[in-house]
Formats: C-alpha cells, sequence, structure tokens
C-alpha cells in the first residue's frame, strides 16, 4: 500500500504584543513533533542572518512608517526564499511567530500605511505564498499593555500607547474577518491552561 502523502503546512501565529503567543509556540513545536512531522520555528521579521540584522534596525530605530514597510519586506523575501520555501519543499511544517498579517497590523493599521502598497509589495515579494493556517492570540489592550509593563526592556513598538495598540487589535480582527478560513482566533485572556487546550485542539486538526 501507497504511504499517504502529507502536505507540509506553514502556520503562523500573530497577535499584538503581550498576547502571549511566544508563550505557546514551543507547545505548538512539541505537539507537531508529536505526531511525527518535522518542525521549522522561525521568527518574523528575522529568520535569516540578514533578517536578524535587520530585526534590530525595525525595532529599535526610528524611521519613516513606510521605511519600516519597506525593510519588513526586504526581511521577508530573505526569510521566504531562504527558509521558508525550502522547508516547505522538503516536506517539513513551518511555524513563524509572525508573518505579513503583523505588518497589516502594525504598519498598515496603527501606522497608516496605504494597504494598497502592501498589497503589492505581498504580490511581489510572496507570489502565492500564504500561510495555511494563522493562530490569532487575542486579549484586550489593557491587559497586553499590564503583561508588557512587566516584561523585559520594551522595544519602540511595545513602548507605544492604548490608541496604538487598539489600531493593532482592531487591524487583526478585521484580517481574522477577512480570512476565516485561515484564521482561528485564540481567546488569550483565559487562564493559561485552557489556551494551551484550545492551542492543542486546532493543531490536532492539521
Amino acid at each position: 500500500m501507497t504511504a499517504k502523502f502529507i502536505k507540509p503546512k506553514f502556520i503562523t501565529v500573530e497577535g499584538m504584543d503581550g498576547a502571549g503567543k511566544s508563550t505557546h509556540i514551543p507547545d505548538i513545536i512539541v505537539s507537531l513533533q508529536g505526531r511525527g512531522h518535522e518542525v521549522v520555528s522561525t521568527r518574523e521579521p528575522g529568520g535569516t542572518p540578514l533578517g536578524e540584522r535587520l530585526r534590530e534596525l525595525l525595532l529599535h530605530e526610528p524611521m519613516h512608517a513606510e521605511t519600516e514597510t519597506l525593510l519588513m519586506f526586504a526581511a521577508r523575501r530573505e526569510h521566504i526564499a531562504n527558509v521558508i520555501v525550502p522547508a516547505l519543499a522538503r516536506g517539513a511544517y513551518v511555524l513563524s511567530d509572525r508573518f505579513t498579517d503583523a505588518t497589516y497590523a502594525y504598519q498598515c493599521g496603527a501606522k497608516g500605511v496605504d494597504a494598497s502598497k502592501i498589497r503589492l509589495l505581498e504580490q511581489w515579494v510572496q507570489a502565492d505564498l500564504q500561510p495555511d493556517i494563522t493562530l490569532l492570540f487575542d486579549v484586550p489592550v489593557e491587559v497586553s499593555m499590564l503583561r508588557l509593563a512587566n516584561a523585559r526592556e520594551p522595544d519602540k513598538f511595545e513602548r507605544e500607547n492604548a490608541e496604538f495598540f487598539t489600531r493593532i487589535r482592531q487591524a487583526y480582527l478585521q484580517r481574522a474577518q477577512e480570512n476565516p478560513a485561515r484564521f482561528r482566533i485564540v481567546d488569550a485572556n483565559k487562564p493559561l491552561e485552557y489556551v494551551k487546550q484550545s492551542v492543542e485542539e486546532i493543531i490536532s486538526t492539521l
């Protein structure tokens, strides 16, 4: 009998700063590996040597919002070419902490970059590559900011005000509404064990 081919999956994890998504990424990796999948865990901005250098600029240097967007997509192009596509091609699952939805949320939603410009860059840089599934960790803005207040030294995005985070959250929820087949919204304001169980239920369907 011929072995069943399992299409590799490109999974992204999204959410505003303080939503708690990074807490659950190790559990997602373990769950996927427990099902016999090779997992490549990566992040944006970053994921490659050049991407990590650009990450430092993006998180800490002040710049025009459109410059920020262009650098995000420059790092993304390297990420796609050198990490994501090669991993998917050999049959691995790719798990990325943020992808293009974050650009729509932060640079478009929060900073006002025209969505049509981001769509042009998305088409150019990604062609037809899109995540198979996106887990959006969602919390109220006040919860996000409280968590950030007790965290490590904040980057330039994490130092923003409540209005900025409100725009990010609204943009993410709009993206989820526009792409219901891809998005799974995780109520990350629930107790930790509840959130873990919710994530495991989603991963079990892949």
